[in-house]
């Protein structure tokens, strides 16, 4: 399920009008303004002489509906004048199986930073090992030293800017430079920023995916992928979708472009809450350390001052050392914290997280037990008084 973009001209809107307006066509939507949410597989030809030309806006439900393409259209428009084209998948780990197939094969070289989403890693370790592709993962910090790692067959380079768990910075157009300079693409995971904060497009990457489930379905009820190319890229992205048969259903689509709408106002808010309780948590005494790329304590801040514009509500803590029963009394003492392996909705979430058995190009140390905090659209005070209450309970135990 794809749609390509038009001319690349720059849109002459701020991002914020972008999201409220564009894929908008009031009037082939009878003047309503949201599209109509199109349940539909089989699409008929008037004449015999369309059938044969396959002449048509849509072809086939599987290939796209006036609802996908609203959607698709709001993501070009909100990706940049470099994306050619948006690709829409069931989940965010199929934007990046579909990604990845897209662009290697058998007897490739794949580097994926050393801080990429678990299930990243296992697609790489499991599926590609098996079809005849070699991963090699580096230190996301590496930054034009990266050149060292290529390999003759190295095909892509794999960033997630920051990692969603240990939030490491990596230096995209460093490593962008080194890739494109040997012939290979560079792909990003896109999801903690999206691409409101960060347009990882203009920054030399070539592809860049998101798990949509998160900040722009926004509401935690959804599975939903995206994967923006630009013009060098998108003809692969474009064919893997169609070869694979990748799509999403029409009401997760619907669902996707409601969020989007607001993505602009959530976001914001999602930023605002998070630094505050990150500079709170900072000077806790419980906590290490804060790892927020938007604290100026935060040893990739400059890096993230330079190529974002903005933070989500994602971000991670260091405990002082304390007894796994500590943490675990920590955790089932908060109340509006909820324990749940995801984030970008409305709801605080919580999870204890350890890299160490998984990392292979870096050593996860970070001096005590570490926890996800995912901060919503709670009152922040609310959340402060609950954190204190797991407080509590952790120095107790």
């Amino acid at each position: 399920m794809s749609f390509s973009g038009d001319d690349g001209a720059e849109n002459p809107h701020k991002a914020e009008t972008l999201l409220v307006t564009a894929g908008r066509d009031t009037k082939a939507q009878k003047g309503f303004v949201n599209p109509p949410v199109v349940h539909g597989s089989t699409v008929l030809y008037p004449t015999a002489e369309d059938l044969h030309a396959h002449r048509g806006e849509f072809q086939y439900g599987r290939r796209g509906t006036p609802t996908t393409k609203a959607l698709q259209e709001a993501l070009i428009a909100l990706e940049g004048p470099q994306c050619a084209g948006v690709g829409i998948a069931p989940s965010g780990l199929a934007a990046i199986s579909t990604t990845l197939l897209a662009v290697l094969k058998s007897g490739d070289h794949l580097l994926v930073c050393d801080n990429a989403y678990r299930p990243t890693r296992n697609f790489c370790n499991g599926m590609l090992a098996r079809y005849g592709v070699e991963t090699t993962y580096f230190d996301p910090l590496i930054g034009a030293g990266i050149a060292a790692m290529f390999k003759p067959n190295t095909r892509a380079v794999v960033v997630e800017a920051p990692g969603s768990q240990s939030f490491e910075m990596p230096d995209i157009p460093a490593i962008a430079s080194v890739a494109h300079a040997r012939g290979a693409l560079v792909i990003d995971d896109n999801t903690w920023a999206t691409p409101l904060y960060h347009r990882s497009l203009e920054l030399g990457v070539d592809i860049s995916m998101q798990a949509a489930t998160k900040y722009i379905g926004g509401h935690s009820d959804i599975m939903f992928g995206t994967i923006s190319a630009n013009a060098r890229a998108w003809p692969l992205v474009a064919e893997a979708i169609q070869l694979l048969g990748v799509c999403a259903g029409p009401d997760d689509v619907f669902l996707a472009l409601r969020g989007l709408r607001t993505l602009s106002v959530r976001l914001a808010q999602h930023h605002k809450s998070a630094i505050e309780m990150a500079r709170w948590l900072a000077g806790r005494p419980e906590v290490i350390s804060v790892l927020h790329p938007a604290l100026e304590s935060h040893p990739g801040h400059a890096i993230w001052k330079r190529d974002f514009t903005g933070a989500s509500g994602l971000f991670s803590i260091v405990l002082q050392p304390k007894p796994q029963a500590a943490v675990d009394a920590l955790l089932d003492t908060v109340k509006l914290f909820g324990m749940g392996y995801s984030w970008g909705g409305f709801e605080s979430l919580v999870i204890p997280f350890d890299c160490a058995p998984y990392r292979t190009a870096t050593t996860w140390a970070p001096g005590g037990p570490s926890l996800r905090l995912h901060i919503g659209l709670e009152n922040v005070e609310d959340l402060k008084a609950d954190l204190e209450r797991g407080f509590a309970a952790f120095n107790a135990a």
